[in-house]
């Protein structure tokens, strides 16, 4: 058993400390979107899928020896991607298909040492109930997923804070040496074991084989809890940021279900878990709802999604085949998994123009929680599940409606839901807004008389407004933006003014273009260049820009990679020697202050920023926080701003390092 124990734990701490640091490269190759987290993890469950189906055809068609020998020689092929490393090729596939892309990109760089960890588990568990004549092997899944939990846990708090991200790939793939070394002897060990194990007892009756609706219900369980695990995940990060600590808090408790489940199944009590499962399904549904807070919503989210976890895994753990079935019931797992994470990440963008997945997910939840229950249930009971489960999928759908009802256009691909909306206002007539998520990334009045006039985060009484305005009006400039929004910045443009755009989602170019007319209005020539901006940046010729406006985020969520070292070298570049950098930092959940301090600090510039709080019934302005990078002598021309001193200890993002932790208000 230690030989095995250890192969299992090394194997599964390994699987999932490789995916945020795989994750954590692939975000900055794809524009720093939520959603790239959601199609690693379609890759990372598929990968999981072909790794048990893998083990399946050992168990199943191989002699040990045999399946010692095969596996012996894959796994030293795979040492010949180590060390891992990022290829920035991929930087160049961003407008094309991104989630394919993604997918791809994760093959090149993790592929076969992933599957290789992917098949551990269920391939150890057979050889260790092979060499022992049929003892049960459940212990050892659960022993994994405990060092699943260990390289999760481990990583926001030890790893990530304080090891760049090639510190991380080089520790890593000597870990994975390692594992292959032991892995190897794990397996020519089991041989001679199996060959002197004692034949199963006589009297053992034959086991008997899962029927085909047993094996839909494991299948079924395990994409419903799959799905709610990816869809919480992308509710969640879309409104705080796509980092790696908001990827491991869901994918913990998901696993934390699972140790409980299979190792201690007395955990899962079947009557208080259905309760807890009311009260969760309830208070996901408030959630949806935007009934709460963020931070309660994070919170109601999360526990809803463990109390979820726990009735599918726990259903799953009651119904475990013996173990002469133990593939088939990891495959119907896996296959579950794969179904889940790919209809989030890859399917729903797709099918949907909004997103309907998480009520999808619940409701998927509350019906099969009835039907696993069914068999065990009085007759009270069942009248009830018929009565109760329909009404919740019909609330469901009410709340899901509000997504779309009433919105003059929803729209939604790879990057982002946007919805515009049309309200009025006293005395002003109608004003059109964009949203993303809950986020207002833009407005504008209708009334010929006002939609030139600049409004919310950017208006003339702010922080970038007054920078703007106190260009030189008798020359011309050259301004950069980043991130469109609804084109507001584009009034600020005069003639002869030259405004270079940089936008990755195609979505919001064409909303600009058609819902809203800053674009069309303005009197400077403007350019647009589609791709992720960084990229774009990086490829271009100096443009130097006299003012360069950095305002990319999504929701609440911040493409890190928009805000390293690299990243402001590339800005600076691009900007005139005596030119500015406006940074919108406005956030509820994150001080991105002191990442621009340190990144201003590094290259001898001043930060200052600007906290712009108007009244509550101005109709134009909107309560924004803007950070100006430039020369000391230019800062000292702005209008008072306060100045931004670097935060003692706190070392500067990179592409290779950041720490989300740190800014968490």
């Amino acid at each position: 058993m230690t030989l095995h124990a250890l192969t299992v734990l090394l194997s599964a701490f390994l699987l999932f400390q490789v995916q945020p640091i795989a994750g954590k490269m692939t975000l900055t190759w794809f524009g720093g979107s939520a959603s790239v987290w959601s199609v690693c993890m379609v890759f990372f469950q598929t990968t999981l899928l072909l790794g048990y189906l893998y083990a399946h055809f050992l168990h199943e068609r191989l002699a040990p020896r045999r399946q010692a020998l095969l596996h012996t020689l894959l796994l030293l092929a795979s040492l010949s991607v180590l060390p891992l490393a990022a290829d920035s090729a991929w930087k160049s596939a961003i407008p094309d298909q991104p989630g394919g892309n993604v997918l791809a990109a994760l093959a090149a760089t993790v592929g076969l040492p992933y599957f290789l960890l992917s098949t551990t588990g269920p391939l150890v568990q057979t050889w260790y109930a092979r060499s022992t004549g049929g003892k049960t092997p459940y212990r050892l899944y659960a022993l994994s997923n405990l060092g699943s939990m260990v390289a999760l846990l481990s990583y926001p708090v030890v790893v990530e804070p304080f090891f760049t991200l090639g510190a991380q790939r080089l520790a890593w793939s000597a870990g994975y040496a390692l594992f292959v070394t032991v892995c190897v002897l794990t397996g020519w060990r089991s041989c001679k074991t199996t060959e002197a194990a004692p034949p199963p007892r006589e009297r053992e009756a034959a086991p008997v084989r899962p029927r085909l609706a047993e094996i839909f219900l494991w299948t079924a369980l395990a994409a419903c809890a799959s799905t709610l695990l990816s869809a919480s995940t992308r509710h969640i990060t879309q409104d705080v940021a796509p980092t790696t600590f908001l990827w491991i808090l869901p994918l913990a408790l998901y696993l934390l279900s699972f140790i409980i489940c299979f190792e201690t199944p007395r955990g899962y009590h079947r009557p208080t878990f259905l309760t807890l499962l009311v009260l969760a399904l309830v208070g996901a549904a408030l959630a949806l709802d935007e009934r709460f807070h963020t931070v309660t919503t994070v919170a109601v989210l999360l526990s809803s999604t463990f109390v979820c976890a726990m009735v599918c895994h726990g259903e799953l753990a009651r119904r475990k085949p013996h173990p002469r079935y133990l593939t088939t019931f990891y495959v119907s797992l896996s296959v579950g998994g794969a179904l889940g994470g790919a209809f989030v990440g890859l399917a729903a963008p797709a099918l949907f123009n909004a997103y309907f997945e998480y009520p999808l997910g619940l409701a998927l939840c509350a019906v099969l929680a009835g039907v696993a229950a069914w068999g065990s249930a009085g007759p009270a009971i069942r009248r009830l599940v018929v009565v109760a489960a329909p009404c919740y999928c019909l609330w469901l759908a009410w709340i899901s409606r509000d997504y779309v009802d009433g919105y003059r256009k929803v729209v939604r691909n790879f990057y982002a839901q946007l919805r515009v909306d049309d309200v009025d206002v006293d005395g002003l007539g109608t004003k059109r807004k964009l949203f993303h998520g809950r986020i207002t990334h833009g407005e504008q009045f209708v009334a010929a008389g006002l939609r030139g006039v600049p409004t919310a985060y950017y208006c003339r009484d702010g922080g970038v407004g007054q920078v703007l305005l106190g260009l030189d009006a008798s020359v011309s400039h050259r301004i950069g933006i980043v991130g469109l929004g609804v084109g507001t910045l584009a009034a600020y443009g005069k003639d002869g003014d030259t405004l270079r755009i940089y936008e990755i989602n195609d979505s919001v170019l064409d909303l600009a273009r058609t819902e809203f007319t800053y674009l069309d209005d303005s009197a400077a020539h403007l350019d647009t260049v589609l791709g992720d901006a960084r990229r774009s940046l990086e490829e271009e010729p100096d443009q130097r820009f006299d003012v360069l406006v950095v305002d990319a985020f999504s929701g609440d969520s911040i493409p890190t990679h928009l805000l390293t070292l690299e990243a402001f070298a590339s800005y600076l570049r691009h900007l005139r020697a005596d030119g500015v950098l406006a940074i919108h930092i406005t956030n509820r959940s994150l001080d991105l202050r002191p990442v621009v301090a340190a990144a201003a600090a590094r290259y001898n510039r001043l930060a200052v920023v600007d906290r712009f709080s108007p009244d509550d019934d101005d109709p134009f302005c909107r309560a924004a926080d803007w950070a100006f990078v430039s020369t000391p002598a230019r800062v000292a021309s702005l209008p008072a701003r306060e100045l931004l001193a670097p935060t003692p200890g706190f070392a500067p993002w990179t592409d290779d390092y950041s720490n989300l932790l740190q800014i968490l208000r």
